[in-house]
């Protein structure tokens, strides 16, 4: 799903490049999940939403799925990934547009932003993100949970907006699913071995040797 998914955002990435401002900023209004359209028609855009990027390069997004979802949804399943991802969605969407909603009836900001333009796939990732937090081993887990709160919870000190107020509530429902986190098969991640394992190999190349056990491997096949 991850792969299917990074396959419709290429496209729809490549038709916003291939558009003008005015229409490109015409087709993500039709699409985002602002106060007004989550008020006509919520289904419609908090679907269609997700499979935009709204004026961003695709390569980076397929840096950030590789490194997040594609262990996440291997790790968790398809339906259980999915499940933490459009929960963190649905629920940061209107949590934040539901404060900036607030903002607005009590004129800290322009009514103006009942129509601002909010697509992405950010609070879905910001989600796998925070439940990603429990496919690492002890100890690294907690600096990995330092980490992320700082990158998600610093940017809204000192400029509190309703998009930061959304990454960081998908983050916090991300650590929130840790029930269904448990007993899945895969052991918990330790970066250590990844390391010794990509050193142990690098010595063999080096050689220009085998690894232990491989010609006995070979025999015995």
């Amino acid at each position: 799903m991850t792969f299917a998914w990074l396959v419709v955002l290429l496209v729809t990435t490549v038709i916003a490049h291939s558009l003008d401002s005015d229409d490109l900023d015409r087709v993500l209004g039709e699409r985002s999940t602002n106060l007004h359209h989550l008020a006509s028609d919520p289904l419609h855009v908090l679907l269609t939403s997700l499979f935009w990027i709204d004026g961003s390069f695709w390569l980076s997004y397929l840096l950030m799925f590789l490194v997040f979802h594609v262990p996440a949804e291997r790790w968790l399943g398809s339906a259980r990934w999915l499940l933490v991802g459009l929960s963190a969605h649905v629920v940061a969407t209107y949590v934040s547009e539901g404060l900036l909603g607030l903002a607005i009836r009590d004129g800290a900001v322009g009514t103006s932003m009942v129509n601002v333009t909010d697509v992405g796939v950010s609070y879905f990732l910001a989600a796998i993100v925070g439940v990603l937090t429990y496919r690492i081993a002890y100890p690294w887990r907690w600096l990995y949970l330092a980490g992320i709160l700082v990158v998600y919870g610093v940017p809204i000190v000192g400029n509190l907006t309703f998009t930061g107020i959304g990454h960081l509530t998908s983050l916090l429902i991300g650590l929130a699913w840790y029930p269904i986190t448990r007993r899945r098969p895969a052991p918990p991640w330790n970066p250590m071995d990844t390391v010794r394992r990509l050193g142990r190999r690098r010595e063999v190349a080096e050689a220009g040797g085998q690894e232990p056990g491989a010609s006995v491997r070979q025999r015995n096949s």
